[in-house]
């Protein structure tokens, strides 16, 4: 498919998600209120849930049905020591149906980048290998690593907008730079010396996952650059941690769109979760380094909020959890459209719910994820 309709075809698609949001089915229920036992039964309980109910469970989840609260849910699992303990889909969902993450990709991409680091291609300190950034004098050749994880790059980057259309976001993704999104990143000037300012920017994951591919694959060839990024995302997270519904996309130039645009069933976005709450171990095989998700879960210099390609529950620039309830230890991967995979080590719990809501809804999402982490005791 050439880049022209490879971009029509992406912007279509976003505008079909947008659409199916909009007439997603609704869903009855309050926040407060007890449900009775007949829709207590949509939400598939209960494995040992440390002496909380099927009531209070399916109560404190309905608020993430409340579509006028928070939007349309697609599906919502939560996991206590691993297993699942409720588990609930909106229409036309199911265990089995691939759901899109925004966002979350960024925490996939940070995951992978962990093991890289560990393999010793890679240094967390070290100038990024960029080739587009090694003429002499060319300030963007002091961005390391960390710089681009911690989003501190210092690179010109716009998120939003206003207006949205012309944020370097919906640029990179669905128009002018639509071709080869890794280059439309990396030519971006700099904006503040690196390390100096955070910008939360999908453009620092798109250059890390370019820098893997130059990794794995010396061949500009973008089925090349593919087959090589996918037979490592295979055999070094797929198969080892059991996410067989894994399926990244990736852009005309064989760049996996490694700050959005991944596919997987909800219960291996849960899987993953878990996956980080065990601290990159998988049935006794340590399969990323505790190190590394130990720096991702460490606040950065810049925003006490952002780790390494992850949000943390404390106070800082930009955060969409909720700061000051439940423990500062939760930290989680979130997605546009109010996308959470909340992971709480010291409740032992695993939260996803992927959906499609507006700005305005997210404040019913993040009531109805806090009421349903502070239900369980911590330690």
């Amino acid at each position: 498919m050439n880049s022209k309709k490879w971009i029509a075809a992406s912007v279509l698609l976003l505008f079909v998600a947008l659409a199916a949001g909009a007439l997603w089915q609704r869903y009855s229920g309050t926040q407060n209120a007890p449900l009775p036992p007949s829709d207590i039964a949509r939400y598939r309980t209960l494995v040992g849930s440390g002496g909380i109910s099927a009531q209070q469970i399916a109560d404190a989840a309905e608020g993430l049905f409340d579509e006028d609260s928070s939007g349309a849910t697609q599906a919502f699992i939560m996991m206590r020591d691993g297993k699942i303990v409720a588990e609930r889909y909106g229409e036309g969902i199911g265990p089995q149906t691939k759901l899109l993450s925004r966002s979350i990709a960024k925490t996939v991409t940070a995951t992978l980048i962990g093991l890289m680091v560990s393999d010793g291609r890679l240094a967390l300190d070290s100038p990024a290998p960029v080739p587009a950034w090694n003429q002499p004098g060319d300030p963007r050749g002091a961005i390391t690593l960390r710089n681009l994880l911690q989003m501190a790059s210092g690179l010109e980057h716009s998120e939003d907008g206003p207006p949205r259309y012309n944020a370097d976001t919906v640029r990179m993704i669905f128009t002018d730079g639509a071709s080869d999104m890794a280059a439309y990143a990396e030519a971006k000037p700099v904006a503040h010396p690196p390390g100096t300012h955070f910008t939360y920017s999908t453009a620092d994951s798109m250059i890390l996952s370019d820098m893997m591919t130059r990794m794995l694959t010396a061949r500009e060839g973008a089925e090349q650059r593919r087959t090589a990024m996918m037979e490592f995302v295979r055999g070094r997270l797929m198969t080892p941690v059991g996410l067989s519904s894994l399926t990244p996309e990736f852009d005309p130039h064989g760049t996996m769109i490694g700050g959005a645009m991944m596919h997987m069933t909800a219960r291996d976005y849960a899987r993953f979760g878990e996956f980080l709450r065990n601290k990159g171990r998988v049935n006794g095989h340590q399969v990323l380094s505790a190190r590394w998700v130990e720096f991702m879960t460490t606040p950065s210099a810049l925003n006490a909020a952002y780790g390494g390609h992850i949000w943390l529950n404390r106070e800082g620039e930009g955060n969409p959890l909720f700061p000051g309830r439940g423990s500062r230890r939760i930290f989680a991967a979130v997605g546009h459209h109010g996308q959470y995979l909340l992971i709480d080590p010291t409740r032992r719990l695993v939260i996803l719910r992927m959906g499609i809501s507006n700005d305005e809804q997210y404040l019913g999402i993040r009531r109805a994820l806090v009421r349903l982490v502070e239900m369980f005791p911590q330690g």
